[in-house]
């Protein structure tokens, strides 16, 4: 492709593109291992299939689906079948941090982490495909050197972001109500998304949710078959991962981001659940 994805971010403001079974290619950064995004992404599967991780989250993508993949979300492809097409659409962290959506960011957040993909009525797809398409042509006439500018993309982006969360919306309130026990462990997921990274501490997430730590567990453990410490640690993991295959960071610099005291025990507690050590891992 001429404007392909990056792995980990984009290098301009925004891209947007119709990928096929020639740019499986392209795709395969995201297999293998997991990746995490800067960027954030929308796409639209037209054909074909797609068995892929969205942070704990595993999904068989199917034809008019939807996928929302906001940064921070560590992404992975595990298998692609069938004849591909997918439109894409991709904003750059450096965009959507000076695009001023703080709050409308967090409340799409809250929507799409346990949903980031859904299915689409025909219909809904179809104008989708218009929409997409209108917006390649857009793209292609700046990239000749119009120069429509950020402003431009600014309004783009708001009138996308507004749209897709009420897309999200509309899909949330057709689901019947959680139970207790479910938001409770909804919010546990949530919690863990979000300070996985500094907190490990069953009992921390506990005490922020306002209820015992036993409480908690047996509620996880009922809704989701998973312990805490299970979810705990499959963030982590994954983040872990992420950050050994797709950057050039040192093994020390990721053990410092993810709040272990020092290298040894990262090395330790990487091993017990991966089953080798992190520079072997970079290495496979």
């Amino acid at each position: 492709m001429e404007n392909d994805i990056p792995k980990i971010d984009l290098p301009q403001d925004w891209v947007i593109g119709k990928l096929t079974e020639k740019d499986l290619g392209l795709l395969n950064l995201y297999a293998n291992y997991p990746c995490r995004l800067k960027a954030g992404i929308f796409a639209l599967v037209l054909s074909g299939r797609v068995d892929a991780s969205i942070n704990l989250t595993r999904s068989e993508v199917e034809p008019c689906s939807f996928i929302t993949l906001l940064p921070g979300s560590i992404f992975q492809i595990h298998r692609i079948e069938g004849d591909l097409s997918v439109y894409f659409m991709g904003f750059s962290s450096d965009f959507i941090n000076q695009a001023h959506v703080g709050k409308a960011f967090m409340e799409m957040h809250y929507m799409v982490k346990d949903s980031p993909v859904f299915a689409l009525h025909e219909r809904a797809a179809s104008l989708l495909i218009d929409y997409f398409e209108l917006l390649i042509k857009i793209y292609a006439t700046d990239a000749s050197g119009l120069g429509l500018g950020r402003t431009f993309i600014n309004h783009l982006f708001a009138g996308i972001f507004l749209g897709v969360s009420a897309m999200y919306k509309a899909q949330t309130e057709e689901k019947a109500p959680l139970t207790k026990a479910e938001q409770i462990s909804q919010n546990f997921a949530q919690l863990v998304t979000q300070n996985y990274m500094r907190e490990r501490n069953v009992a921390w997430y506990a005490k922020r949710l306002g209820i015992t730590q036993a409480h908690l567990s047996t509620i996880v453990r009922q809704t989701t078959g998973r312990t805490c410490v299970e979810i705990i640690t499959s963030m982590v993991i994954m983040d872990a991962k992420a950050q050994l295959k797709s950057t050039d960071l040192s093994i020390h610099d990721i053990a410092y981001s993810l709040n272990f005291t020092n290298m040894s025990f990262f090395g330790k507690y990487f091993k017990r659940y991966v089953g080798m050590g992190p520079l072997e891992y970079r290495k496979s």
